[in-house]
């Protein structure tokens, strides 16, 4: 059964369409504030319900090479700044137990990794904290399994949990995504569609022999397709890794949507959303 709640002004599982976005990482000071400047005017001028998402660690990254971000100390000032100043609600991933405090006195969203998703000491610490838990379905956890995460979050005395869809394993350097699964998962959790990291190919360079870091490649031109796809599937939001210059991220640019696409794909999201409102509403 699914429970509709609020973060900030935004209604998970009401039936509204919201927005999570921003960098995969927190690059710099500078640059996590105008990325949630460029997102949230494009959001506000469409009337687009936003969370501004970025991560103050990486623990998960392919290589010991990759750059993982500026650590929680710093991380946390710096997502405190942008909730504060640009007025967004904020998300971040916690990969620790011992991180959940200190995150919760900051952002409004707990998101539990997709590696990480069946971690149960991890999920009811999030969800003890009182914050809303955004639980990534793990590449290689069934739909329906994901009924326990949920109900981990609940006994722990959080209704405020909700499921994001980001791709399964299939077969090496690949994602597929099974549509099903946002119906399957929003029978008991509302349900985001990660329309970024589903376009990713997972270390699809780590066999190279040039002796350089694995890194992830991606398919950002299936974004849009995806995304349109999921909203006519009726999920609660839609997840996007945006960035101002792909190509120089620090962290999966390869399957980052550039923030001059942005406008252009919420406003097709939109009209998918809107056509399936007006055929339900027509006898």
């Amino acid at each position: 059964m699914i429970t509709s709640f609020q973060v900030g002004d935004i209604h998970v599982g009401s039936g509204d369409l919201f927005l999570i976005a921003g960098p995969c990482v927190i690059e710099s000071e500078e640059h996590a504030i105008r990325m949630a400047e460029i997102i949230k005017g494009v959001a506000r001028s469409l009337a687009f319900p936003f969370i501004f998402k970025a991560s103050y660690d990486k623990a998960n990254r392919t290589s010991i090479r990759s750059y993982r971000g500026p650590g929680l100390k710093e991380g946390l000032r710096i997502l405190k700044k942008i909730k504060d100043e640009i007025h967004v609600p904020v998300l971040t991933d916690v990969h620790e137990t011992a991180d959940v405090g200190k995150v919760a006195e900051v952002v409004d969203v707990l998101q539990i990794p997709a590696f990480l998703s069946r971690q149960t000491d991890l999920v009811v610490a999030a969800a003890l904290s009182g914050r809303a838990v955004n639980i990534k379905k793990g590449q290689f956890v069934a739909p329906w399994d994901m009924r326990h995460a949920v109900e981990k979050c609940r006994d722990a005395g959080n209704a405020q949990v909700f499921l994001t869809e980001r791709g399964s394993t299939f077969g090496y350097n690949n994602l597929v995504v099974d549509m099903r699964s946002l119906a399957i998962m929003r029978k008991f959790a509302p349900v985001v569609f990660d329309a970024t990291h589903s376009v990713q190919l997972p270390s699809s360079q780590a066999q190279a022999d040039d002796g350089g870091p694995a890194v992830s490649g991606g398919q950002p031109e299936f974004i849009p397709l995806l995304a349109r796809a999921a909203v006519a599937a009726g999920v609660d939001g839609v997840f996007m890794e945006v960035h101002d210059n792909p190509k120089e991220a620090l962290s999966d640019g390869a399957n980052a949507l550039e923030s001059t696409k942005l406008r252009g794909v919420l406003k097709e999201l939109l009209a998918v959303k809107k056509a399936l409102a007006e055929a339900h509403a027509t006898p």
